[in-house]
């Protein structure tokens, strides 16, 4: 961590040309304005980021503009040019801290996200990063993941090929040069923090005197249970309970300055510098969070807004949350009494800078994020397999296509594989799986099928390591559980339901090769197959027995609309998707396509047959008409969340 210093306080003009070349400031009262009456206080600048997402380059999209006062846009996002706003901020200021409230790797961007996320890591570092609370995504692999590898850097499994890759400067990675942290996310086994709560700065007072400012961490509660983050073995506590209590330890100690940084958050209007008619968990917790605590700082909904709330005994504290994508950087000035330590909320402002493309980049950063991207092509050009023939997602009229069977086979491999060396300890025993699902085409949200693996008759039919990331996979895990007979039997039937106008809707379930079933096409939905025409490893389906089932997380937790799977038991995690089928292709050596015979349809030409309607669900869109990044459209629309709500934001992932 930097050496945090004391700093002479700039006057009430200096200071409004620094932040108005960027952002305007929120005060706390009309004193704050008057930079005379702070001249006897300790001043502590807050800079934050939040839900960078790997996104070294630029914000993707239409998340590349931006919209501030008066309807003014502004072209924002990269490393480079953040880490040139983030000097030109620092810049007199020796008291300066710098965090993020969670969900800055876990990359979307095919660089970030195909290298293990080592390239985030590399470029915070270079930004001086000071600490993080840890966001849902934080734990899409693991809490072993998160503590070993990307805080002390040690390999899994394999180096060079996994993770551990060569950085920007030519070393192996090392870790982040910041710390974690966590109040609320605990282990099941013991209730023991996965991370510390919170964490203690201490700024110079000048005259030989330090003063402490606490910060505690939040992540989002119900972590473990979202799709990507699905980790059986955490658990999280409430978010207010959580934070009361933090605080009043932290005040115990004797620190009189607290900061709360949760990865939470609201939306409080279109003006990333203002806050309108906010609302959210994170909104509703502010109101009620310890009067102790002098500042909020958000993230995980993607808004922007910088604002002042009341506490619970009515004075101002900062509200606040930094956008997503590296679109903005929030700086919060706090003004300590240099006798007892406490914020004098009075005094305090509130800023979000739009990180602007229209200044120098900083070289470093962008020897960084160009070093990765060149990487990240390499790595997709590289040949890691080969297949015999094109596999489509081209469906025959019983829903099957070589792409589904494919991705089913997958599931039901990666369903049977020992957990890797950064899975968590403990849980249910690692059962291998009896047979394997994925939905083709869901109801509701996105197949994780994402693209067609066509054969390169030019190359001899390589399957490239890019070609196979881009075809299977959003980031979720594939789990395998403990289901009846019946649960698969209602899951297959499941596969149809009635639409409006009297159509019968179609949502087709790819079977792993080892399962083969018949449908009546004259059935009514909810009776259309008969258990004793559904066999698993050439048996009858047994209703009362139970069967080790492998599919995604999304799928299990009824994303897709499959409510059927709802109340399995003895989950086991495995590896993320993206990683998990690229093992696959690469184990498997050489695909070929499997014949498409393992569903079967009867009285297929009777009188009132029908197969029923498949309805193909478009990528959803940002509001230029850029598609949303494919793993936070699987959340977004998996929870009726792609949606622009009243209030023009997107609801978190």
């Amino acid at each position: 961590m930097r050496e945090i210093g004391r700093r002479s306080f700039l006057t009430a003009a200096g200071a409004l040309a620094t932040t108005g070349a960027l952002g305007t400031p929120t005060y706390a009262t009309g004193h704050a304005r008057d930079a005379a009456t702070a001249t006897e206080y300790v001043d502590v600048q807050l800079l934050n980021i939040t839900d960078l997402h790997g996104y070294l380059q630029g914000a993707p999209g239409g998340n590349s503009v931006i919209t501030g006062a008066g309807g003014r846009r502004y072209t924002v996002g990269g490393v480079a040019y953040m880490a040139a706003h983030l000097k030109a901020l620092r810049a007199g200021h020796t008291n300066s801290v710098f965090f993020a409230p969670g969900d800055l790797f876990s990359g979307w961007e095919f660089d970030a996200a195909a290298l293990a996320d080592e390239p985030t890591i590399e470029a915070l570092n270079a930004m001086g990063l000071d600490f993080a609370s840890a966001g849902n995504h934080e734990f899409d692999k693991s809490a072993r993941y998160l503590t070993t590898h990307m805080a002390g850097g040690k390999p899994f499994p394999v180096v060079d090929r996994d993770d551990a890759f060569k950085d920007s400067t030519g070393m192996r990675f090392k870790g982040a040069d910041f710390a974690y942290y966590s109040a609320n996310m605990t282990y099941v086994a013991d209730g023991k923090t996965v991370l510390p709560p919170y964490n203690v700065v201490h700024v110079d007072a000048g005259g030989g005197r330090t003063l402490p400012i606490g910060f505690i961490h939040l992540t989002a509660v119900g972590t473990e249970s979202f799709p990507g983050s699905y980790q059986p073995g955490l658990r999280t506590l409430d978010e207010l309970e959580t934070a009361n209590r933090c605080a009043a330890e932290l005040k115990a100690q004797g620190v009189r300055a607290i900061v709360l940084s949760m990865h939470d958050g609201a939306v409080a209007g279109a003006d990333f510098n203002s806050g309108t008619n906010p609302s959210g968990p994170a909104y509703e917790l502010a109101l009620r969070a310890s009067s102790d605590i002098d500042a909020i700082v958000t993230g995980h909904w993607h808004c922007a807004f910088s604002m002042m709330l009341p506490d619970p005994s009515g004075r101002p504290r900062p509200f606040v949350e930094a956008g997503c994508y590296g679109q903005l950087i929030n700086e919060i000035t706090l003004r300590l009494d240099p006798a007892t330590g406490a914020v004098v909320r009075e005094l305090t402002t509130t800023t979000n800078h739009p990180n602007t493309r229209d200044i120098t980049p900083d070289p470093v950063l962008r020897e960084i994020a160009d070093y990765w991207a060149g990487y990240g092509t390499r790595r997709a050009a590289t040949p890691i397999a080969t297949q015999t023939a094109s596999f489509t997602r081209t469906r025959k009229d019983t829903g099957e296509s070589t792409m589904g069977n494919l991705a089913a086979d997958w599931a039901l491999w990666a369903g049977r594989q020992p957990l890797d060396p950064m899975a968590d300890p403990g849980g249910p025993a690692n059962t291998p799986a009896d047979l394997a699902l994925i939905v083709v085409a869901p109801r509701q949200g996105q197949s994780v099928i994402a693209a067609d693996l066509v054969h390169d008759a030019e190359s001899g039919g390589t399957v490239t390591f890019g070609a196979a990331w881009n075809a299977v996979g959003f980031g979720d895990p594939i789990m395998t559980v403990t289901v009846t007979g019946r649960q698969l039997h209602d899951a297959l039937e499941e596969q149809w339901a009635p639409v409006p106008g009297g159509g019968l809707g179609y949502a087709p379930l790819a079977v792993s090769g080892n399962v083969r079933y018949t449908f009546d096409a004259t059935g009514p939905a909810g009776n259309r197959v008969d258990p004793a025409e559904v066999f698993i490893d050439g048996k009858p389906l047994d209703e009362k027995r139970t069967y080790r089932l492998a599919a995604p997380s999304y799928t299990l937790i009824n994303q897709d609309g499959f409510s059927a799977f709802l109340g399995f038991t003895e989950p086991v995690r495995h590896t993320r998707d993206f990683e998990s089928f690229i093992a696959y292709v690469r184990q498997t050596k050489k695909l070929t396509p499997a014949a498409t015979d393992r569903v079967r349809v009867k009285n297929a030409t009777a009188p009132h047959a029908r197969t029923g309607t498949i309805t193909e669900r478009p990528r959803p869109l940002q509001d230029d008409g850029t598609a949303i990044p494919r793993p936070e459209a699987a959340v977004t629309t998996a929870l009726a969340r792609g949606r622009r709500a009243a209030g023009g934001f997107r609801v978190p992932c």
